[in-house]
């Protein structure tokens, strides 16, 4: 063999070494290191700024026998409200504290359902919101449904509504109440417990035709 093809052999074989040193072998190759993406905190809603800017109603003003609407008494079968709602909780959209549902409920209520992405519950909040400041009203309780709390405070505060409102995340009041799967959707619930779909009309326009369905 030549004196050429012998240092061809041999950085042949060097190559190869350096090769094996460097590939991973068994357990004892160190795995790795994968970089895990970072939480993108810049994007994280404020929902204390939030709920200043929309300045809700209160949901204390739907208050049971007891004088309030906090779960943190457990109901029991003789509350007030409506049967369905009995153990089911939301989240007042105004400040943020876990409410008794069927407590919220326990007298004459009318209910409308909505989200923020639905365009027809927006005229439809104006409206309501009109109505319940008018002498002789019933009280109106938005159940916001399918969207996120920062998303509907951003609506509210857009169209200037100051409706209380409970963030159904659970869909605990969806399944009670049996809203159908188009929104925006309203409730009358009676003195009883009753509740009574409103179906004409199907979308408040005005706050005579409220009127007219509370009677």
């Amino acid at each position: 063999m030549s004196g050429a093809a012998r240092w061809s052999v041999v950085v042949l074989v060097l190559a190869v070494a350096g090769v094996v040193a460097l590939w991973p072998r068994g357990e004892d190759a160190a795995s790795p290191v994968i970089p895990q993406p970072q939480r993108d905190t810049s994007q994280r809603a404020d929902l204390g700024v939030a709920r200043n800017k929309a300045a809700l109603r209160p949901c204390d003003q739907f208050a049971g026998p007891g004088g309030g609407t906090s779960a943190s008494a457990a109901p029991t079968s003789t509350s007030a409200g409506p049967e369905a709602l009995r153990g089911a909780t939301a989240v007042c959209l105004g400040d943020g504290e876990r409410v008794d549902a069927a407590a919220a409920l326990s007298g004459r209520v009318l209910v409308n359902f909505w989200a923020s992405w639905c365009a027809p519950c927006r005229e439809e909040l104006r409206v309501l919101d009109d109505y319940s400041q008018r002498p002789g009203a019933i009280p109106v309780l938005g159940v916001q449904v399918k969207s996120g709390e920062a998303d509907g405070l951003d609506l509210l505060s857009r169209i200037g509504v100051h409706l209380p409102s409970l963030v159904d995340e659970s869909d605990a009041l969806l399944k009670a109440f049996k809203v159908p799967p188009t929104l925006p959707a309203s409730f009358l619930v009676g003195a009883d417990g009753s509740i009574a779909p409103v179906t004409d009309p199907l979308v408040f326009s005005s706050v005579d035709q409220v009127r007219e369905v509370v009677g």
